[in-house]
Formats: structure tokens, sequence, C-alpha cells
């Protein structure tokens, strides 16, 4: 398990998303540390408060960290203050919440299902990384068909997605 500890402000993007409010950008030495470069849950400490968040890559080849309003509000933390935070890797990756569209899909094609239920964690997490960052809905329902496709022929990982966003520069941090 990977312990960090960094100073970070907390920023507030200038849109938020339905699942976050605010976010910290990690340092690049403490996202080098992390097991991979796409998304990776870890246990965050700040401020007393203690909870597990999956990073996501900021295409820059780092990670940042959303931040909820459950989160700001236990932890009593405040947008445009600088905290120490305590990062740890888990030991075991949590399951992804698989989109419903997703879900749907591959229910509907029983190899891609069979191969769906037989991989990895890890790979799962790509998979639900690749769809749901489509920017535009005719690209996520492709990726959606392209990935029953591919399951359906037994590929158990995304052989066309950079999850770090670096090369393709679909993933990035909110603007602030």
């Amino acid at each position: 398990m990977v312990t960090s500890k960094f100073n970070a402000k907390i920023l507030k993007p200038q849109k938020a998303g339905s699942d976050f409010e605010a976010f910290v950008v990690l340092p690049k030495d403490v996202s080098d540390s992390l097991p991979r470069r796409g998304r990776t849950t870890v246990e965050v400490s700040v401020s007393g408060y203690v909870f597990q968040v999956t990073l996501e890559p900021d295409g820059n080849l780092s990670h940042w960290l959303k931040l909820r309003s459950k989160d700001l509000v236990s932890g009593k933390l405040s947008v445009g203050e600088e905290y120490l935070f305590g990062l740890s890797s888990v030991i075991d990756e949590p399951e992804p919440l698989v989109p419903k569209d997703l879900a749907d899909s591959i229910q509907s094609f029983p190899q891609a299902l069979k191969t769906w239920e037989s991989t990895t964690t890890i790979a799962r997490v790509d998979w639900v990384h690749w769809v749901e960052s489509a920017k535009q809905d005719k690209t996520r329902k492709k990726r959606i068909s392209d990935a029953c496709n591919m399951l359906s022929e037994g590929k158990r990982r995304v052989c066309c997605f950079d999850n770090s966003g670096f090369y393709s520069k679909a993933l990035k941090l909110p603007k602030v």
C-alpha cells in the first residue's frame, strides 16, 4: 500500500460535475507513486476526515480527486484553502459502477457478458472509463456497441484507450 502526504489547495471548477463540487490536483510525485496512470481508488485523509475516492487522470500523467459536498462539510473544508492530505492506495480496487446503458447492452449479448464476468476489476474500470469519457452521445453509443462487439469476440481489455489521457488528451482537469 502506497502512502503519501502533500499540501494542496481545494479548487472550485467553473462547472461542477453531478458527482463533485470541488477538486484537488495531486503533485506529480504523488501521482507517480500510484499503482496506475488511469483511474485508481485511494483512501484520503484530510483534517481528520477519511474517505475513499477514485482518482481521475488529468491528461498530464498525473491525477486529480473529486470532493463532493458531503466531503467538504464532513471534513470542514473550504474552497480556496490549502490542507495537508494523506493518500493511501487501496489493496483491492472496488468494482466500478457500470452505467445502465452499458450494463443493459452487455446483458443483451451472452458472449459479451461471459467475457465481462471473466475480466479483472481493473479491466472493467477501464471499459467503464472508456465509455464515460466520450464527450458526445453518439460517440458514447458507438463505444457501447464496440465494447459489446469486442467483448463478444473475447477481448478482455479495451485495446484502443489511453486511460491516462496523455496521448489522446481525452481526459483533463476541470477548468478553474
